[in-house]
């Protein structure tokens, strides 16, 4: 049995009305962040009043909640009007208070159409409160468990919807959406959530296989079925069986492993290299890709009946720009377990009166007006490296790396659609006249899959090392960084004599450091420098875990 099921219909949710709502990006109390008013009555009432005082702040689905109450705040009200046409104006009557809307200061009055209100609207408040306006859906959030993910955006509780709807569906799941949008959690979500929970939970990175191993590596390979097999191995179907096997980058599955793929989902049943015999595969296959798999079919680089069955239940995340109302929970988040691992979460903790936070709210405010072509992936890279370079000071804005970060031009969005057919953003040239300073490599080099791209040979060995350390090693974080291909990285990667390899470390040298670092993989991989995924591989097959 298979269900065709796009994300977006059949939802509870689905068709509900939406209504303007103040999200808070930024509060000197962190606890805060997220918090949001629905102004439901803005459309019956001449104004609704937005001041220290009012609206009332609450965690989507709770019905307590506190006005904003910042001290630096004005007592005199800032009016939000409805206007004909969906739009928006915000009037700043007789206040003193220092009001930028979208990076620029507040001229008494605003206009704001109804496209600025749907990608959100910044507005920081007495460089102290970061708020977004935007539109939402005022209907509670369903109740239960986060799964795991970070956020109380609309499209989010669509996914945690999906998720919970699938976990114990016998079914393949295909999860489509941009590079950096967290694929690999949602999938680890879906493996939680269901009955083979406590069971493996195998990722594997289809772009990363060599063709000429990928049939083995896959369905495992008999002892003699190859020269240099030496031994009988398992593949990742052997590894991940009762659990889950992930499989990222579908689309850069080799021809032989699309059919044999094809043959395990129609049969149930997987044969290994050399092996007489086919056998049962009891893994769940869940696979993800960014890529436009039907212009691949209709290129002929993709099997049509291998996407209907990959295809029984579909899941679309939604990109980091379409959620802006996350990032000040995102960035917070990130922020904490970053000082954590560093071994100093007092630099998150409050502020004395009259000192300046850790956290100014115009970092944030900039940080919340980027586009982020590379989503979640590429904002946590940006907060890891302004902690990094900000370490034992008092304010991160005053850092010079701050500084640094903040120096490259807003990225140009994409006009037209992106990939899962959403309108993309795209501004004004007044808009992009009034725009911030951006992060710097923060943003890909590239502009796109396949345009733009690098020359391999334009980078340097020292630049490619720089890289793979900024990005803890994720190959696909650090191939954004240089903007240049995956596939290309993996060459540069392998003509480095310098970049170490997860399968060439000495067992010695992985049991020592597993024994020092007390079994945390993060720990290891910053110690011996490789990759993630291939140093856990190493680690069960040395029986480490």
């Amino acid at each position: 049995m298979t269900t065709q099921h796009p994300s977006s219909a059949a939802l509870p949710k689905a068709g509900a009305r939406l209504v303007p709502a103040l999200t808070i990006l930024y509060h000197p109390r962190l606890e805060r962040v997220g918090e949001r008013a629905v102004l439901r009555d803005i459309a019956v009432r001449d104004a609704v009043e937005l001041s220290r005082m009012a609206p009332c702040f609450a965690p989507p689905g709770s019905v307590r909640g506190a006005p904003l109450e910042d001290v630096y705040l004005s007592r005199r009200p800032l009016r939000l009007l409805a206007l004909p046409g969906r739009r928006i104006r915000l009037e700043a009557p007789g206040s003193r208070m220092r009001v930028a809307v979208q990076g620029a200061p507040l001229q008494a009055v605003c206009d704001l159409s109804e496209g600025d209100v749907e990608q959100g609207v910044i507005i920081e408040l007495a460089d102290r409160v970061v708020l977004l306006l935007h539109m939402a859906d005022p209907s509670p959030p369903e109740p239960g468990d986060r799964l795991g993910l970070v956020g109380d955006n609309d499209a989010v509780e669509r996914v945690r919807w999906d998720i919970r709807r699938v976990a114990n569906l016998e079914i393949a799941v295909l999860l489509r959406g941009e590079t950096g949008t967290g694929k690999e959690l949602v999938a680890r979500a879906i493996h939680e959530a269901s009955e083979r929970r406590g069971r493996p939970f195998v990722a594997v990175n289809m772009a990363a296989i060599p063709p000429s191993l990928a049939a083995a590596e896959m369905f495992g390979a008999e002892r003699g079925a190859y020269t240099g097999a030496v031994q009988s191995r398992p593949g990742y179907f052997s590894l991940a069986q009762d659990g889950t096997l992930f499989l990222d980058e579908i689309g850069e599955a080799p021809p032989d492993v699309q059919a044999m793929l094809l043959r395990a989902l129609e049969t149930g049943e997987i044969q290994a290299v050399g092996a007489q015999q086919p056998r049962k595969a009891r893994a769940r296959l869940i696979a993800a890709t960014d890529a436009d798999l039907e212009a691949r079919v209709a290129e002929g680089a993709f099997r049509a009946p291998l996407l209907h069955r990959l295809a029984g239940y579909e899941i679309a995340l939604p990109p980091l720009r379409r959620r802006r109302d996350d990032i000040g929970r995102l960035v917070v988040h990130f922020l904490r377990e970053e000082i954590e691992a560093a071994g100093e979460a007092r630099r998150l903790g409050s502020s004395a009166p009259g000192e300046p936070p850790w956290l100014p709210a115009p970092v944030v405010a900039r940080l919340a007006r980027l586009d982020w072509p590379g989503n979640v992936r590429q904002l946590r890279n940006a907060v890891r490296q302004m902690v990094m370079g900000s370490h034992g000071s008092a304010s991160l804005e005053a850092m010079p790396v701050v500084e640094r970060l903040l120096e490259r031009p807003l990225p140009e969005p994409r006009a037209g659609a992106d990939r899962n057919g959403e309108a993309a953003p795209v501004r004004s040239p007044s808009d992009r006249a009034q725009a911030e300073p951006a992060v710097r490599g923060a943003e890909p080099r590239g502009r796109g899959k396949g345009a733009g791209w690098r020359k391999p040979s334009d980078v340097r060995e020292e630049e490619l090392l720089d890289a793979l350390r900024r990005s803890r090693w994720d190959l696909k974080a650090a191939a954004e960084l240089l903007g240049v291909s995956r596939t290309s990285l993996y060459a540069l990667v392998e003509s480095c004599p310098r970049v170490r390899r997860a399968s060439q470390l000495p067992h010695d040298e992985i049991a020592s450091c597993y024994r020092e670092c007390d079994g945390r993989i993060d720990a290891m991989v910053d110690r011996l420098e490789v990759s993630k995924r291939a140093l856990l591989r190493r680690i069960r097959e040395l029986g480490l875990a």
